[in-house]
């Protein structure tokens, strides 16, 4: 796939895959607290707080075809991304939670999931935000690829 098919396929389908990526790890994130209840931590609330308005922004934008709400979900993306490896951190790195430990509810560092020793639900978000990102980053770049072309033709 040469670079203007990459970027052509970006321009037309990037905002409708992080919108994907952003349902299921919202609806992922619901199941597990609604279903299998299991209680969310501290940084697992701000995971959702940086995921959920995703869902409203990105479906917004993918239904009316608006690239410029790329650079403004980015953001969002990339904070819930920084959260996310900070929270996998504390879970695989016993130092750090001695740091700042939940005094409420949960403790961080609980893994409810813990597959292979490796994938957590903290890692899981952080592929979502990082999926998100990566689309929306090239879709920005695709977006200002075509609107510089359009310039040079007029």
């Amino acid at each position: 796939m040469n670079d203007d098919n990459r970027s052509s396929f970006f321009y037309n389908y990037g905002l409708y895959m992080a919108w994907i990526v952003s349902i299921a790890a919202t609806a992922g994130s619901l199941y597990m607290s609604e279903v299998l209840h299991f209680t969310p931590c501290r940084w697992c609330w701000f995971q959702r707080i940086f995921m959920y308005p995703q869902v409203i922004l990105l479906g917004m934008a993918a239904y009316r075809g608006d690239r410029r709400m790329a650079s403004y979900v980015l953001p969002l993306a990339i904070v819930g991304g920084c959260i996310s490896a900070w929270h996998y951190a504390e879970q695989k790195v016993p130092g750090l939670y001695e740091m700042s430990p939940c005094n409420v509810g949960v403790p961080c560092n609980e893994d409810y999931l813990d597959w292979f020793g490796v994938i957590t639900i903290p890692l899981m978000a952080l592929v979502a935000f990082i999926l998100i990102a990566g689309n929306l980053w090239l879709t920005n770049r695709a977006y200002k690829r075509e609107e510089a072309l359009e310039a040079a033709a007029e």
